[in-house]
Parts: structure tokens; sequence; C-alpha cells
């Protein structure tokens, strides 16, 4: 593997206000205006409010990303619930990862985002049993009809009241070896009360990914980043770079991802400017790479 394959790659969740003002309407435009706006080498698929993408779409989509060595992941519909306690509702929970799936298939990527789910009115001990074998479910469901390199990266909430702890995460991606974390850190930021204010604090959540995962596999992690705002509760919305009085900053984990040699996935999802933070994360993190 190349040194430049080894580094971590940037891109937006979905297309940007920027991308629609300068005249474009389709994703599949999206991969040669980042190389050249931006210089971008990642982009995400929000299915996060559904599903609706033809199968001809998606080729074209892989198609036009292939053209421009731009990676691809997609994020699981955000209504999948693994914890359900009906094996009816869990099924279809599956089933939205599984269609997730081929369609990223069918576009070339491998990297699937899912929020596990909620407990509802179940002990926190019993919805973790149960995401744990309807992940199961998942990865048996991939392989049989033919998706064995789509990796499920199980991610990080802003709320305590759903599953997503960093400890849970840990546990959940250990139940298949292909699983890997999404580490979102303004959710882990919200989720806390705004835990994460300095470079000491994210080498803590870094330190702990490797204890539990090993360092090859912390290496290769998918993580979500954006300044986010918080309450009572946690997460309340994500924000922009430009808007300074929210963290966290990625200035304080870049350094953090070169000196440790990581080489995965960041996509920003800032509210409409997610190229261009994108972007200016990519810089911040060259820089260090560099430094």
């Amino acid at each position: 593997m190349t040194a430049v394959a080894q580094r971590v790659q940037f891109g937006p969740a979905g297309n940007s206000d920027s991308f629609y003002a300068a005249g474009f309407s389709q994703t599949v435009q999206a991969f040669s205006w980042l190389k050249e706006a931006f210089g971008l080498g990642a982009f995400e698929i929000p299915f996060g409010r559904g599903i609706s993408m033809s199968d001809t779409t998606a080729q074209a989509i892989g198609e036009a990303a292939a053209r421009e060595g731009v990676r691809l992941s997609a994020h699981a519909p955000y209504y999948i619930n693994l914890a359900n306690p009906s094996p009816a509702m869990a099924e279809k929970s599956v089933q939205y990862i599984v269609n997730t799936a081929r369609l990223l298939s069918l576009m070339g990527g491998d990297r699937v985002v899912v929020h596990v789910g909620s407990p509802k009115d179940q002990s926190r001990e019993t919805a973790m049993a149960l995401c744990g074998e309807r992940l199961r479910m998942a990865r048996s469901a991939l392989v049989d009809q033919g998706h064995p390199q789509i990796r499920l990266c199980l991610e990080t909430m802003g709320r305590e009241s759903v599953i997503g702890t960093l400890e849970e995460i840990m546990a959940l991606t250990q139940v298949d070896d292909s699983f890997l974390p999404c580490i979102d850190f303004a959710h882990l930021h919200a989720a806390g009360g705004g835990t994460i204010n300095d470079a000491a604090d994210f080498q803590r959540v870094l330190d702990r990914i490797e204890e539990a995962l090993g360092l090859d596999r912390a290496r290769q992690m998918h993580m979500h980043f954006s300044r986010i705002e918080y309450g009572k509760k946690g997460e309340i919305r994500h924000r922009i770079f430009a808007e300074i009085e929210y963290g966290p900053e990625f200035s304080q984990l870049a350094p953090l991802l070169a000196q440790r040699g990581y080489h995965g996935i960041v996509i920003c999802e800032s509210r409409g400017t997610q190229a261009e933070d994108a972007a200016l994360m990519q810089q911040i993190y060259l820089s260090s790479l560099a430094g």
C-alpha cells in the first residue's frame, strides 16, 4: 500500500450548500467538484432518512467516484433499532442495513455507518444483548448475499438515552472482526456535556479504542467530526467550523492521528459547509503529518 493510501482520507456527508450554489444538482457530479475545488478523497452517501436510490444511479455514482479516486461510505437509516424486542421489527432493521450495503456495494464502497438502536423500556444489558445478536444476523446476511467486503461501522451517539457510548461501541465492535467503530467526536462531546476540550481528552478516547481493538484495527476506524450544540440531554444539532463558540476542536485531534499512523476516514457533518470544513480538517491534518 502506498504512503498516500495509508493516510487519513477526508470528505463530506452528502452535498454542501456550495455544491448546489455552483449549479450542480446530482451527487454523480460531486466527486470531480470535490477533487477540483478541495482535493478531498472521501464521501458519505446519506441514507439516514431513507433509501430511495435506484441501482442505475448507484452504479453511476460508483463509476464517477472511482474516476476521481474518491472512497465511498454510506450512512444507513436513522430509524434502525437493533434493540427492538420485536423479532419482526428487528428483522426490518437488519434489512435496512442489508439494503444500504447492497447499494453501496454497487457503488464500490465498503463502509456502512449504523446507529445501533435504543433500549426503550428494556434494561441496557438486555438491549445490548439484542444488538449483538442482530449485528451477527446482519453480518451473516451480508456474507450470504454476496457483500462480505462491507464493513459495518457502529457509531457513538450524542445522547445517553440511546445505545452508543464509547464503551458500548467498543463491546459491539468486537462482535465480529469485520466491524469498525464510527467514532463521532461531536457526539461524544455532547453526550458527556462537553467533555472533549483538549488534546488529552482526545488522547484518552484513542487510548481506549486502541486498548479495546488493538492498534491496527483502531488505525482503520471511521470517524465523524463537526462542532456541536448540546444541552442537558446531550446533542441538539451539529454546527459549522465558523461557529467557534462550539466544540470540539479538530486541531487538537489531528496531530494524534498523524503521530499514531491512523489511516481511516474522517467524514464532516457540518450543517451546510461540510465540504469546506472537511477541506480545512484535511489541511490541518496534512500540516500535522508534515510537521
